[in-house]
């Protein structure tokens, strides 16, 4: 409450949508000067997202600047009479839009191994997903049309990405836009995905320069050269 007795030396407007957005626990955070505003949002599968606005000096006049990690560019109309409440609810539209295309990947990084990148966020598109050793398959998902064929790289020895291009080849026209990406693409290339932990037993302990100590495996991964320790499940006698 300290915030809106300190608020009310702005312009009316502003100040009225404020309030409602900490009434309604929508706002993050406020600079001292009631200049940039970071409003959160969830879509409709949970997941929390940030619309970072930065008000002008003739604000309302003015557009605000607004910004998000998204992975098409921000598109927001305003016009003098614009509420920040107005501005909030364009946002949940934008990412409702988008929730098929975040529901996608979101799958895919639940039941693949991604190699790239090391740490995705919202705006990123690409996806680099292990196959087998030393081969995997970059895909650029467009989230316009997020089920559809996405753009494919394999990656890897010539002769097993030979093989796989092949497959790809000739099963694209089963593509199903109904189905997932994680699901087309197993089915078009007729292989299993490897997850980080079945994936990495497998051939870690093959590696030369693996080590063991006790349940735990050491090595270093084949893709990106990075140390990465894998525990066994104890035998059962």
């Amino acid at each position: 409450m300290q915030l809106l007795e300190t608020a009310k030396g702005i312009c009316k407007p502003l100040f009225s949508s404020l309030a409602n957005l900490i009434l309604t626990v929508r706002l993050l955070f406020i600079d001292t000067e009631f200049r940039t505003l970071r409003l959160k949002a969830q879509d409709s599968s949970g997941r929390q997202h940030i619309l970072t606005v930065k008000l002008k000096s003739k604000h309302p006049a003015e557009a605000p600047e607004c910004s998000a990690d998204l992975p098409v560019p921000l598109a927001i109309t305003w016009t003098p009479q614009s509420t920040l409440e107005q501005l909030h609810n364009q946002f949940l539209q934008i990412l409702e839009s988008l929730t098929e295309f975040w529901d996608v990947l979101d799958e895919i990084d639940s039941n693949t191994w991604i190699l790239e990148p090391e740490k995705p966020s919202r705006s990123n598109t690409m996806r680099r997903i292990a196959i087998g050793n030393n081969i995997s398959i970059k895909v650029e998902v467009d989230p316009r049309h997020p089920k559809m064929l996405p753009e494919c790289c394999l990656l890897g020895a010539e002769h097993v990405v030979t093989l796989l291009r092949s497959k790809l080849n000739a099963n694209m026209h089963s593509w199903n836009p109904d189905s997932s990406v994680f699901h087309n693409l197993r089915d078009v290339l007729e292989i299993e995905f490897p997850s980080p932990a079945t994936h990495g037993k497998s051939w870690l302990r093959a590696l030369p320069s693996s080590r063991q100590s006790f349940s735990i495996v050491f090595g270093e991964c084949p893709y990106c050269s990075k140390p990465i320790t894998v525990k066994m499940s104890a035998q059962k006698s």
